[in-house]
Parts: C-alpha cells; sequence; structure tokens
C-alpha cells in the first residue's frame, strides 16, 4: 500500500479519498455529538454531556416498537431476497436462459426506478389486490427493492468463479449439486455475505416503501423518526438516529468477524 501511495498519482488520490470520506463522515459526526447535548433543543456546537436523551428514546414504547418492526422486516427481506436471488443469479449466469439480458435488466430495475413511485405503485397494486395485511405488504416491498442487491452482488461472484474446479469435482464424481455445494459456494460467500449488507441496510434504513405501506401497527423506523421531526426537535432525535448508525457500525462488523470485509466487497 505504502508503495501505490508514494508518487504523486497516488498522494492525489489518498487525498480525494480522505476529502470523500470526510464529507460523507461529518454529518453522522455531527448528529452523534447532539445526541450528547445536555440542553433540551438541537444546537451544534452541543452544550454539556448527558445520556439522557438516549435513556429517553429506550424508554419510548413506540421507538422499541418501530426498531423492533425495522429489524424483522430488514431481516426477513434480506432472507427473502437471497433465496430468491441466488437461484436467479446463478441460472442467468450459468443456463442460457431466453431473454436474459431482458430478465436481468427487469431483476435490477428498481435499483433504477425512483423508489417513492414504486412504492406509490406498491400501494395500488395491494389496493385493488385486497392486501391489508401492512406486515406483509412491507416485506413484499422491502424484497422488491433489495433483490437487485443480491441479484447483483452474486452474479458479479459467480463470473470469478474458477470453473475448472468445478470441472474436476464433477469429474471425480460429485454431482453438480455437490459440487456447487462444495466448490462454488465458498468462493461467492463473500459475494452473497456484501449482497445481504446491502439488502439489510437498505431494508432497515427505507422510508418511501414503509411510508407508503406502513400503518399504526407496523411503523419502522424511519417513518417513526420522520414523524417524530414533526413534533419535536430535541437532541432524542438525534439520539434515534444515532441508534439507527449504531446498528448499520454493527451491521458491517458482523460482516468483517464473518467473511473478512475487504474480502467481502472483493478488494
Amino acid at each position: 500500500m505504502s508503495g501505490r501511495l508514494s508518487g504523486g498519482g497516488g498522494f492525489i488520490t489518498y487525498s480525494a479519498a480522505m476529502l470523500i470520506l470526510v464529507v460523507v463522515a461529518a454529518p453522522l459526526v455531527v448528529v452523534v455529538a447532539l445526541s450528547f447535548s445536555e440542553l433540551t433543543f438541537a444546537t451544534f456546537p452541543p452544550k454539556g454531556f448527558t445520556l439522557v436523551w438516549y435513556e429517553k428514546v429506550l424508554q419510548d414504547v413506540d421507538f422499541r416498537r418501530s426498531f423492533v418492526v425495522s429489524v424483522c422486516i430488514a431481516l426477513g427481506a434480506t432472507s427473502a431476497a437471497l433465496m430468491l436471488g441466488l437461484p436467479a443469479a446463478y441460472a442467468l449466469d450459468r443456463w442460457d436462459v431466453p431473454g436474459s439480458a431482458t430478465v436481468r435488466t427487469f431483476l435490477l430495475s428498481p435499483m433504477i426506478l425512483p423508489i417513492l413511485i414504486t412504492g406509490l405503485a406498491l400501494l395500488k397494486f395491494f389496493s385493488q389486490a385486497k392486501m391489508r395485511d401492512a406486515g406483509i405488504n412491507l416485506l413484499v416491498g422491502h424484497v422488491l427493492i433489495t433483490l437487485p442487491y443480491l441479484v447483483r452482488t452474486i452474479t458479479v461472484s459467480l463470473e470469478l468463479v474458477d470453473r475448472t474446479l468445478e470441472e474436476a469435482a464433477m469429474t471425480l464424481g460429485a454431482s453438480p449439486f455437490r459440487a456447487f455445494l462444495k466448490v462454488t459456494t465458498p468462493q461467492i460467500v463473500p459475494g452473497i455475505a456484501a449482497g445481504c449488507l446491502f439488502a439489510f441496510m437498505i431494508s432497515f434504513d427505507d422510508y418511501p416503501i414503509s411510508m407508503w405501506l406502513g400503518d399504526a401497527e407496523y411503523t419502522p423506523l424511519p417513518v417513526y423518526l420522520h414523524d417524530s421531526l414533526n413534533r419535536i426537535f430535541d437532541p432524542s432525535i438525534a439520539a434515534m438516529s444515532s441508534l439507527m448508525i449504531l446498528t448499520g457500525v454493527l451491521a458491517v462488523v458482523g460482516l468483517e468477524k464473518i467473511v473478512g470485509l475487504r474480502r467481502a466487497m472483493g478488494v
């Protein structure tokens, strides 16, 4: 690494990366700092240091319910997207599927379409289909917007697989399924893990789909946070946001512990 950064081009690249990191991280640092302020209104720089806002948030029954709803929906959507995305990516990569380019574009289209319009279209569809269970509707909507991330990362991982190892395994008597399980799967685990991380965070942090499909019983955390902003603007809002940031950090740390972050991202 040091050798690559020793030249002028490396220094410029490193400086640009650090600048981008600062620009991206600065708003998060401000939010976290506000959550420890002793004042009863949000202002920066914060005054003093207290954990009372976290205590207030964690004692809020509605916040805890919304947090659990978001985590459960994110886990459910990620699991369902994995079960659908893995076979879809494998079929598109390994089989001569008629119109495969069209199918691939269709599967990735939720990444391109405005998510607010997608949520409105889903609301209209569920209303006409008389599907009134908000929990199921939210799960279906979140699967729709997370599936492209699993399909994309798994497809890229499959394209990088050394197929000669699969052929060698089948030559030695392994069935295609066993060769996939024992030879291919270990090679694509990093891609699967990265896709699951993206899917979980996209679902957990989603507002547009949740706004259209949620109800009083199923209110995901981003919707609850937005509604809270309309009522109050004290450091408890920053505390809620900080807990969301912490959830994302824990997800990344968990990925690092399981498969290694750099390996999962393919770097």
